[in-house]
């Protein structure tokens, strides 16, 4: 593992970057097809910043 902290990003951080509306990442989630996400005990959700970076590969078309 890296000595650096994996970075953990809310939901409207992800969605800003991704560029897509909130609903639409819900309905990724609820679908399974969104990327690995944390659930915290207060029922915040966190994705690492590596899980989105990999999700975003994972959708990479071949040339």
């Amino acid at each position: 593992m890296s000595a650096t902290r994996d970075e953990m990003l809310t939901i409207p951080q992800v969605v800003k970057e991704i560029g897509v509306p909130r609903a639409t990442f819900y309905r990724w989630r609820q679908l399974k097809k969104g990327p690995k996400a944390i659930k915290l005990p207060n029922g915040a959700v966190r994705i690492r910043r590596s899980d989105l970076e990999t999700w975003i590969k994972t959708l990479e078309e071949a040339a």
